[in-house]
C-alpha cells in the first residue's frame, strides 16, 4: 500500500493547480457527493435498527440517492467542459462512479425490505450496516480533507479496516444462513440484502482507494 506524503509537500504541490473556480467547485462536490452518502448510510442504519417502522426513512434515503445522482452529473459536466481539473479526469470519475455506486446500494437495501417482505431485520444486517454507516462517514472526512491532505491518511486506513471487518461479518451472516435455514426463501431475501450491504462497504474502499492513487500520482 502506497504511503501518502507529508502534508507540507503536498500541499505545495497541490497548489500548483491554481485556484480556478473549476477546480474550485470539484472538490466541493466532491465533499457534497461525500457528504450525502454518510447521510444516506446513516439513515439506513437507522432504518434497519427500526424496521418494520419506516417514519420516512425509505423516502429520505430516495431523496438522497437523487441528490446524489445530480451532484455525480454536475461532477461529470464540470469535467466536460473544464479544460484543467485538480487531477486526471478517468481519476475524477473512478471516484464519482464509486461515491454513486455506494449510494446506490444503499437504495437497494432500503427497496429489498420491502420487496422482500422483510419483517424484522437481521442482527447481521444491523451490524454490515454499522460498518457501511461507519465507512460512509470515514469516506467522507477523506473527501473533505482531500484539497489540502487534511487527514486523508488516517481515513484512509479506517476504511480498510471497516472493509475487513465487514467482510468478517458478512461471510459469517452467510454461514449462519446457510446452516441454519429450512426455507429457501427465507435464504435468498437475507442473502440479496447482505450481499448489497456488503457491496456498499467494499465500494467505499474502491472509493478510498481512487483517493489514495489520486494522491499517490500527485505527490
Amino acid at each position: 500500500m502506497h504511503h501518502i506524503p507529508n502534508l507540507p509537500s503536498a500541499r505545495r504541490h497541490w497548489n500548483a493547480f491554481g485556484a480556478k473556480p473549476p477546480q474550485v467547485e470539484m472538490f466541493g462536490l466532491l465533499r457534497s457527493g461525500g457528504r450525502n452518502l454518510a447521510n444516506a448510510a446513516t439513515v439506513l442504519d437507522e432504518l434497519l435498527r427500526t424496521w418494520p417502522e419506516d417514519r420516512g426513512l425509505r423516502a429520505e434515503i430516495t431523496r438522497l440517492e437523487h441528490e446524489g445522482d445530480r451532484l455525480t452529473h454536475k461532477l461529470v459536466n464540470q469535467l466536460r467542459v473544464s479544460k484543467m481539473t485538480p487531477f486526471d479526469r478517468e481519476d475524477i470519475h473512478s471516484l464519482a462512479g464509486a461515491i454513486d455506486d455506494v449510494v446506490d446500494d444503499i437504495e437497494e437495501v432500503s427497496e429489498q425490505l420491502v420487496i422482500k417482505h422483510v419483517e424484522a431485520p437481521m442482527e447481521q444486517a444491523q451490524q454490515l450496516a454499522g460498518v457501511l454507516r461507519d465507512s460512509g462517514r470515514a469516506l467522507a472526512s477523506a473527501l473533505d480533507g482531500l484539497e489540502k491532505l487534511d487527514g486523508v491518511d488516517e481515513r484512509l486506513a479506517e476504511i480498510r479496516e471497516l472493509e475487513q471487518e465487514g467482510d468478517r461479518i458478512y461471510r459469517s451472516a452467510l454461514a449462519s444462513l446457510f446452516d441454519g435455514a429450512i426455507d429457501p426463501m427465507f435464504v435468498l431475501r437475507w442473502k440479496d440484502i447482505y450481499s448489497a450491504l456488503e457491496e456498499g462497504i467494499d465500494r467505499c474502499r474502491t472509493a478510498g482507494n481512487s483517493i489514495e492513487s489520486i494522491v499517490v500520482k500527485h505527490s
